[in-house]
């Protein structure tokens, strides 16, 4: 099991038209073995070799240490989670974004997202979790964050952090019920769908970013006006569409018996994605302040 965050996963999954990795058929008594990434038992494809198995039941795999739980992926998101909390309230502290230290702030911040940026990309292309890096990544973005958030505050809109806050754990609580009453389905065409919208939406921010430094202004004002509270909304229904598949990786993995250090990539892109949503709301937020 990989990140499920679309920009940093590179295994697939899943058990509903799913990819390679996680492509699996479900029998009566839980997964197939046969297709199972993660299972040890091997009298899974022939009910007969295993010793004590009643006829007309199907073989049981045998109880396994180590593996994946709801409870590791909770306290591990828990940590990685309190520690962009932790720096991101540091650096509101001890960075002040008042004119004196404006520019250093900023460049502080700046130099933190490219750091956290890098350690990010360098646990998306490692084929194991490393704690170190997720948890490093949290702190540089957290940095990020907190200087950030202390500016729009100061210079925009006083309560826009308490509104993004809210905000990002309202889209949260609201895509985990829509997925647990499975109102949302995610299967092959709903992850194409989010990986394609996710890249094009990218390269549209990266050009409009692009236009802003080379010609200055709000370069073609995708993340202004109008046009940025149109480009805001999506950003965040993509931040939903994320979490929607950070679900089903969390619920694959514990379901196929995935190593417990895998927990951390669930954590790991988990965090990516409420970071996402929370930037989106932030932007919003200091859209509409700017306008009133």
């Amino acid at each position: 099991m990989r990140s499920s965050n679309p920009v940093f996963s590179r295994r697939g999954f899943s058990r509903d038209n799913g990819y390679a990795g996680f492509n699996a058929q479900q029998q009566a008594g839980g997964p197939a073995a046969g297709t199972n990434p993660y299972a040890t038992n091997p009298y899974a494809t022939d009910p007969y070799a295993q010793p004590g198995v009643q006829a007309g039941m199907p073989p049981q795999a045998p109880a396994r240490s180590g593996v994946m739980t709801i409870d590791d992926v909770v306290s591990r998101t828990a940590i990685t989670l309190g520690t962009v909390f932790v720096t991101a309230a540091l650096a509101w502290f001890l960075l002040p974004v008042d004119p004196a230290n404006l520019n250093k702030s900023y460049g502080i911040g700046i130099g933190a997202a490219l750091v956290a940026f890098v350690l990010a990309m360098v646990q998306a292309f490692k084929s194991k979790a490393s704690p170190a890096l997720i948890l490093g990544y949290a702190a540089f973005e957290g940095v990020f964050l907190g200087v950030i958030s202390s500016a729009v505050t100061t210079y925009v809109a006083a309560g826009a952090v308490p509104q993004a806050v809210l905000g990002t754990m309202s889209v949260f609580a609201g895509v985990l019920i829509a997925y647990k009453k499975r109102w949302i389905r995610v299967n092959r065409r709903f992850y194409g769908f989010v990986m394609a919208a996710a890249i094009g939406f990218v390269l549209l921010m990266a050009v409009n970013m692009l236009f802003a430094v080379f010609g200055g202004g709000d370069g073609l004002g995708f993340r202004s006006g109008g046009l940025g509270i149109v480009f805001g909304i999506i950003g965040i229904v993509l931040g939903a569409c994320f979490l929607a598949l950070d679900f089903k990786q969390v619920e694959d993995g514990v379901a196929y018996g995935a190593p417990r250090e895998e927990s951390w990539l669930a954590a790991f892109g988990l965090t990516m994605t409420l970071v996402w949503i929370y930037l989106e709301f932030l932007r919003l937020i200091s859209i509409f302040s700017g306008d009133d």
